[in-house]
């Protein structure tokens, strides 16, 4: 026997004060996210590491003008990875698990592993 959900109401003063909280939380996530902005064509990046949502609304506004390019030739995106941590390339390669074709009944998974930096595969059990 499932438990139903309850069914809390809350006043519209107090639904209001969640939804200010949100948004200042969400204007603090963009202030801090870094951008790259790329040209929509031939998806070459034209900016890197811009920090904050404006900065990178101006700067590609100012790309756009400078090359004489059309509105919808150029566009930026959160980076997916922070600008601190974009040139740690020996922790993608130790965190890369390679998972084989043969499967492990016992196991209910693939065998996975992975290689260190000397080139010796470790496996995952």
């Amino acid at each position: 026997m499932q438990k139903k959900p309850s069914k809390k109401a809350i006043s519209f003063h107090n639904f209001l004060q969640k939804v200010k909280r949100f948004a200042s939380l969400e204007e603090q996530y963009l202030e801090e996210t870094h951008f790259y902005i790329y040209r929509t064509d031939n998806h070459q990046v034209l900016a890197r590491d811009i920090e904050g949502y404006d900065a990178a609304k101006s700067k590609a506004t100012h790309l756009r003008h400078q090359l004489g390019l059309k509105w919808d030739q150029v566009k930026f995106k959160a980076q997916r990875t922070s600008a601190a941590s974009a040139g740690a390339a020996s922790t993608k390669l130790k965190n890369h698990i390679d998972y084989s074709t043969r499967y492990n009944p016992s196991k209910r998974v693939h065998f996975r592993g992975y290689y260190d930096r000397d080139g010796n595969f470790h496996d995952l059990d």
